[in-house]
């Protein structure tokens, strides 16, 4: 009976670990912005290209209504700033807003601004090789004047135009590869990486609803990232951690405790606990 107590005790502590997980400062939140939500909850209407994140959002109907348009109230920013941006290019720059003010997926890489604006901002985000490939090539062909869109500017007319002195180029001879439009763009908002799609490893910008949102996952894996050695979020492979891939490090903590809470009388947690022995 006491092989099979220590069992039944192992599976109190896996399920009490599925059921009840501790909440994670780093997961399911919003970060600290201009637009954005205090917390994430449903949201019956996202607009169009914001609606994968309906069912839990960071981002207001009228956000995600306002991300769509070419003049938006958000950030009075004008994508048509070297000429009409084509429209295949478009959407990946609403996407990329839809991403920022909705996902509630963000966390491990938020980090503390120093604008006007907004308190909290991302940085460093690992996008899937896919997006920031199709993004630059969907994009390649438009006109910019500038690598860093967050500053520099000429707000002189209340929208942002091309500084005094600055030439619209091709966006490939302005980003001459998809890492340097994704790093740059945003002040290293995001990072490039070789992670696919589905590796549980890469943020997706674009993902299917109905398959469920694949960045759920990517967070918890960063977050356990984190927590574990603060230096590693720079160096992820997709080889490494492979037992950690299988078990949750949780349960890993946990099974010890299995063999602690069994006292030398085999009877199990006292008047409160499970008496299965």
């Amino acid at each position: 009976a006491m092989g099979m107590g220590v069992g039944q005790v192992m599976l109190v502590l896996l399920a009490a670990c599925v059921v009840m997980p501790a909440k994670d400062p780093l997961l399911n939140i919003c970060m600290d912005a201009k637009h954005h939500k205090t917390k994430p909850g449903p949201e019956g209407k996202l607009h169009d290209q914001c609606a994968p994140w309906k069912d839990n959002a960071c981002c207001t109907a009228n956000t995600s209504s306002e991300a769509h348009k070419d003049q938006s109230n958000l950030y009075n920013f004008n994508w048509n700033h070297c000429g009409l941006m084509p429209p295949k290019c478009k959407r990946h720059f609403i996407q990329d807003t839809c991403l920022y003010e909705c996902s509630p997926n963000l966390g491990p890489w938020i980090d503390q601004a120093d604008s006007s604006w907004r308190r909290e901002r991302i940085l460093h985000v690992p996008l899937c090789k896919e997006d920031c490939e199709e993004w630059w090539e969907d994009c390649k062909d438009y006109l910019t004047c500038k690598e860093n869109w967050h500053k520099g500017w000429n707000w002189a007319t209340g929208t942002n135009r091309c500084p005094w002195g600055s030439m619209c180029r091709p966006f490939d001879q302005v980003f001459p590869r998809p890492k340097d439009l994704c790093e740059k763009i945003w002040s290293n908002s995001y990072k490039y990486t070789t992670e696919h799609r589905g590796s549980g490893r890469c943020i997706q910008m674009w993902f299917d609803p109905a398959q469920g949102n694949p960045n759920v996952v990517v967070a918890k894996y960063y977050a356990w990232k984190k927590r574990s050695s603060p230096a590693g979020m720079e160096s992820v492979t997709p080889e490494t951690d492979k037992a950690v891939r299988d078990l949750p490090w949780s349960v890993l903590v946990l099974l010890p405790l299995a063999f602690v809470m069994l006292p030398a009388g085999g009877r199990c947690c006292g008047s409160h606990g499970w008496g299965f022995l």
